[in-house]
């Protein structure tokens, strides 16, 4: 598939796993339960599609067209993936896993991130303003070297905030 455009398509169980996607556009898609890692999407235009229960892990998707770049993930595995310098705002994860995903130099003011898990995601000059963590797990987001004006936390996960200080956070589940 070389310099294609999907509009409006469903993609539904297909293997894109180690495919080369490079400059193909993908307008208003959504796919369903698709496996993308490894895909090549360098030059891939890919303007409001929705990835449901998709794999998309090892993805870069800083080399994607910078021009057609807004997405909305939900019951999707995006480990090992990079967004690094990425425009993502706006962007809804739902239910995702985010392991090891760089957000570095990102723009991803008023994301959403509901109850996803950010084990050893980077953030580093990351705008997280207005972005919602109030149900992500496992993040460590350090404020300093964030923009973080107006994010929204909830008080049981505000240990993400303070990692680099190596506290010992006491949660009080004592039995």
């Amino acid at each position: 598939m070389e310099n294609r455009e999907f509009i409006k398509c469903e993609f539904i169980n297909c293997d894109f796993s180690k495919s080369d996607l490079r400059d193909n556009d993908f307008i208003d898609c959504h796919f369903s339960h698709c496996n993308f890692s490894m895909a090549l999407i360098e030059g891939a235009g890919f303007r409001d599609a929705t990835f449901t229960g998709c794999k998309i892990l090892g993805v870069d998707f800083t080399r994607c067209n910078k021009f057609m770049f807004s997405f909305s993930f939900a019951q999707s595995h995006l480990d090992y993936s990079t967004f690094f310098g990425a425009k993502l705002s706006k962007t809804k994860f739902f239910e995702c896993s985010l392991k090891e995903v760089d957000f570095s130099e990102s723009d991803l003011s008023g994301s959403v991130f509901e109850k996803c898990d950010l084990m050893d995601t980077r953030f580093l000059n990351t705008k997280l303003e207005k972005a919602d963590f109030r149900t992500a797990q496992n993040f460590a987001i350090d404020p300093d070297a964030n923009k973080m004006k107006k994010a929204k936390f909830s008080a049981l996960n505000l240990a993400g905030l303070l990692f680099k200080h190596n506290l010992d956070v006491d949660y009080g589940n004592h039995n």
